[in-house]
């Protein structure tokens, strides 16, 4: 009998564990190195998302286990009124990194650097509306849920005061078409900005925009989308906020997903991909826009602001990238993989779109042309981790399953092409079988004694 169905560890966790969105993984792991995560039967499983889209370095990488070790030797956590070394050595790479933005908070997860981001938003211009993406994720607490529009907003109570959305370009499913048929953009902007006009109490604040919309099934914003919404924003006099914790640090083939476009916010705020999966976020702002909070008493005093111990990880992540040449083999094994994945959609039907840039990448599953196909998306994923493959699957109302695609930095070309493989075979014995008798979780289950379905909102 398999080891991952062992009953006393899925009774536990079912007595005593709060569940927080979706199901568990009917596995039970016990370690994970590189690219591969390792049940309880020391059946290594490709991870095709980072774990949560965070370690960016593959999992156990050696320099931050050492980083770790050494620095918990050193000190970890102090006073937040204390400053050590790493912190203020963090903040001034990150700073070289992105021009113009020139002073950084450190915190510890994505939702804790939007919420930072927002309040000072709030605090510098005097306002309080917060313009979001309608298919947009950045955090479960607080204004952060607010501008999260993809999943998690009905049964919780009033969203914060002035929290707007726009629809999210969708180049895949565009809601106004050139001549050609291809998504204008622009007309979609024009028009999404004259509705928050006509319901804005005249307290716009700021804007926070993810480069790529991850949680919403990786819709990148178009070239130039950008430049035009910061013009948007200027003509306002709100700020810009972008939410790169999965595209900042490489993963797109650039440092940040912004630079792309030559666009560099007001505030940026990177989580996720700085700690390599370790708790580790960051707000970046100008220095006018700093000192100006700083005056109005800003205060986001917390219980880990400027923890050395994460900021000696976000140091060492910043070396591998530069010392591996992470960014640009983003680029390299970004188009490997969308070529290898574009090749299954003209091979398969229920590949409707391939989209993303570097080693972020969505595939859209469907049927009868772009008809979202959910349950042939969840039957796909199953298979995958049957082969040996964790990819997680994204589902949205008017959108089909969307996988998202993003291993980590390091892995390797024949990891890559195995993860390609697994997906061929995976979507290969899914479509020959009847689909709609096949559930995700009747697929996995293998009887553990809990539902095993796959997780519908992934953040």
């Amino acid at each position: 009998m398999s080891k991952n169905q062992d009953h006393g560890f899925w009774n536990a966790a079912q007595k005593h564990l709060i569940r927080y969105g979706g199901s568990f993984e009917p596995a039970i792991i016990e370690r994970a190195a590189g690219s591969f995560v390792y049940d309880a039967d020391d059946r290594p499983i490709l991870d095709f998302t980072s774990g949560q889209m965070s370690a960016l370095l593959g999992h156990s990488h050696p320099r931050i286990v050492s980083t770790v070790s050494r620095q918990v030797g050193q000190v970890a956590h102090l006073f937040s009124g204390m400053l050590s070394r790493p912190v203020v050595e963090l903040a001034e790479r990150l700073a070289a990194l992105a021009p113009g933005l020139d002073r950084v908070l450190l915190l510890s997860t994505g939702a804790e650097s939007n919420e930072a981001a927002i309040r000072m938003a709030k605090l510098v211009t005097g306002k309080h509306e917060i313009v979001a993406f309608s298919k947009s994720w950045h955090g479960m607490t607080g204004v952060a849920a607010s501008a999260t529009y993809s999943a998690g907003r009905k049964g919780y109570g009033p969203a914060a005061v002035g929290s707007l959305a726009i629809p999210a370009p969708n180049s895949f499913r565009p809601r106004f078409r050139n001549a050609d048929g291809s998504l204008d953009w622009q007309t979609e902007l024009d028009d999404a900005f004259d509705l928050v006009d006509s319901q804005s109490t005249g307290n716009l604040a700021a804007f926070v925009a993810e480069p790529i919309l991850s949680s919403g099934g990786i819709l990148e914003l178009p070239q130039g989308y950008l430049a035009a919404l910061q013009k948007k924003c200027r003509e306002r006099g709100m700020l810009l906020i972008l939410d790169e914790a999965q595209t900042g640090i490489g993963r797109t083939g650039h440092m940040f997903a912004f630079q792309r476009d030559g666009v560099t916010p007001d505030i940026l705020t990177l989580s996720k991909t700085i700690g390599a999966g370790l708790p580790l976020s960051a707000v970046m702002t100008t220095a006018e826009i700093e000192e100006e909070a700083h005056v109005k008493g800003f205060l986001f005093y917390t219980t880990h602001v400027s923890d050395p111990l994460p900021a000696a990880v976000g140091l060492a992540v910043l070396d591998v990238v530069a010392e591996e040449k992470l960014v640009e083999r983003a680029r390299h094994l970004g188009a490997r993989l969308f070529d290898g994945l574009s090749r299954l959609k003209q091979r398969y039907d229920c590949v409707g779109d391939v989209r993303g840039r570097g080693l972020l990448l969505g595939v859209e599953i469907v049927k009868d042309g772009r008809v979202p196909d959910h349950q042939l998306g969840a039957a796909i994923a199953a298979e995958a981790f049957r082969g040996g493959l964790s990819m997680n699957i994204v589902k949205l109302p008017g959108m089909g399953g969307v996988f998202r695609i993003a291993p980590p930095l390091t892995i390797s070309e024949e990891d890559l092409d195995l993860g390609l493989k697994i997906i061929a075979q995976s979507i290969e014995a899914t479509v020959n079988t009847n689909r709609q008798g096949i559930a995700a979780d009747e697929a996995i289950g293998d009887g553990v004694g809990i539902q095993a379905s796959w997780i519908d909102v992934a953040f």
